[in-house]
């Protein structure tokens, strides 16, 4: 008898959560669920630095994953030149990343990207209000105010057959920097200092406040 009941409050319960959280089935036009910005630095043909805002990232280890545009300045100099920086801005930044969102390296401007607006800017430092910050290994620029600045070495590139407008380039960490108020301990970036800039459906955000952690966390 109790069996039968546990089986019939369970199935109860079951239907409940299902009613609550019921599904759709969407085709929505746009899929940035939620991930941290990086503004990305490449080296431009004269030597200057080009930066170009990313949302499609991730890093395991030393290596780093990173998804750009064909169209765009970054690819080009990535084609020709191998280092790179991933700068990440905290949530303080999401004004001078909106400030490159419309701006390209690339002249003339791709018709693709001009149709959406996109104009050239030569020196996007001064147009986001960023200050270059010479790197130590790779050649590009790092942004001084970005908290977080990972110095990179492009190992691999390689085009989507299903999506060909989209390169995903596979990197390796050569250097990291990190601003000093986020350094908890030897080679430790302290989570409760560290606000990275998320990108969720276009819309920008930050985190909220801490609900756990990970049974592999340092003490």
């Amino acid at each position: 008898m109790n069996n039968h009941i546990q089986q019939q409050n369970k199935s109860k319960r079951t239907s409940e959560w299902a009613q609550v959280n019921e599904h759709e089935t969407i085709n929505p036009s746009i899929l940035y669920y939620g991930t941290p910005v990086i503004i990305l630095s490449t080296l431009n043909q004269d030597g200057s630095t080009n930066l170009s805002p990313l949302s499609s990232s991730w890093a395991l280890g030393d290596c780093l994953v990173l998804g750009i545009g064909t169209q765009g300045k970054a690819y080009e100099n990535l084609l020709r030149h191998s280092e790179c920086v991933i700068n990440l801005p905290d949530v303080s930044l999401w004004e001078n990343v909106e400030a490159l969102g419309r701006t390209t390296g690339s002249s003339p401007v791709p018709e693709a990207k001009k149709q959406v607006g996109y104009t050239f800017c030569r020196d996007k430092f001064a147009a986001a209000g960023l200050t270059p910050q010479s790197s130590v290994l790779a050649a590009p620029d790092r942004i001084a105010e970005c908290p977080l600045q990972i110095e990179a070495a492009v190992q691999h590139i390689r085009i989507p057959e299903h999506t060909p407008f989209m390169a995903i380039v596979e990197a390796k960490a050569i250097k990291v920097h990190a601003h000093t108020r986020l350094i908890s301990g030897i080679n430790r970036i302290d989570p409760e200092r560290w606000h990275p800039l998320i990108y969720n459906f276009r819309h920008y955000y930050g985190l909220g406040e801490r609900r756990g952690e990970n049974f592999r966390t340092e003490r």
